[in-house]
């Protein structure tokens, strides 16, 4: 699958709050296909340098030929976000004007064969980003309690109907592992009932499972006061986020650093302390995709974009 299927979301949104200059200094922690890359890297020419990271290796080949004309300008490591602060500093981009944060499954990653992320396609259930790293979905689904896989599909996956799925997957396992993508998107069919409407009863089974897999979450949760400190003064802080607790995470993160007080607790007499005021929030709401991006690109529907400023 080349670079081209992937299609980088809110790109001139991002390059807008950005605000890439000659000789800006950028990291782009989900480089994927290097389109948003690209785009950082002209507006930065002819001397910013960009650090470009991605969990997936399947990643680093399409972006070293997509950016490969930007030469020396471009440093490429393969590597979650969640370690952003240790390679950034080892690589020279300690302070640095902009980093960007595309979170969630790229085009590239659904539509490649063996990756176990579709259930389009019957093939073995891995789900991870990195192959090599972590647990497979096929695993996870072998080993997990039943509510732990309950849980996890109710809070990942918002899925109501997770208890009678996790019951079944758990039943289904006794006889023989659940393997392969199918298996999967069978069994979840038979335990929901069958399809209704357009959306297929598995989607968000999968989704939840790749989230906890790639502990998604939990990556962000570490890679956003890591970011923060690589910005200098004035640099900018971009997330596009796909899911709801993606962005709730990232909103309270961004308040949090912004001095908002939060207020405390019905019943409980204390009064908060203010945090101390790090960051000055640039969308006060998320910026989300124009209808004609959503026309062209589909999976642009639900991307939302926060930004900030450090001070």
């Amino acid at each position: 699958m080349s670079e081209s299927h992937h299609v980088p979301v809110l790109m001139s949104e991002c390059l807008t709050l950005l605000e890439p200059k000659p000789g800006g200094r950028f990291i782009d922690c989900t480089v994927n296909g290097g389109g948003h890359s690209a785009a950082l890297l002209e507006r930065t020419a002819p001397d910013g340098p960009l650090l470009g990271l991605d969990a997936d290796p399947n990643a680093m080949p399409a972006a070293t030929s997509r950016l490969n004309p930007y030469g020396t300008r471009v440093t490429l490591i393969q590597t979650n976000f969640r370690f952003v602060g240790r390679v950034a500093r080892s690589e020279g981009f300690g302070s640095v004007d902009g980093v960007l944060l595309d979170l969630g499954l790229s085009s590239n990653q659904l539509d490649t064969p063996g990756r176990g992320f579709s259930f389009n396609r019957d093939e073995p259930l891995d789900m991870r980003f990195d192959p090599s790293s972590g647990i497979s979905a096929a695993q996870y689904v072998a080993a997990a309690s039943r509510e732990d896989i309950e849980h996890t599909l109710r809070t990942l996956g918002e899925e109501p109907r997770a208890r009678r799925i996790a019951a079944n997957i758990v039943e289904a396992r006794q006889d023989s592992p659940i393997a392969t993508t199918g298996q999967l998107a069978r069994l979840v069919s038979r335990a929901v009932g069958g399809r209704h409407g357009r959306i297929h009863p598995a989607t968000r089974v999968f989704q939840a499972l790749r989230m906890a897999v790639n502990d998604e979450l939990g990556a962000l949760a570490e890679a956003l006061p890591q970011a923060l400190t690589l910005l200098r003064h004035g640099g900018r802080l971009a997330v596009i986020s796909f899911h709801s607790l993606e962005d709730r995470l990232v909103k309270t993160f961004l308040r949090h650093m912004a001095g908002v007080v939060e207020p405390a607790p019905r019943g409980i007499p204390i009064i908060p302390v203010a945090p101390v005021t790090e960051m000055r929030i640039l969308t006060r709401r998320p910026v989300g995709a124009a209808a004609d991006e959503v026309a062209a690109n589909p999976r642009s529907r639900s991307a939302r974009l926060r930004v900030a400023e450090r001070l």
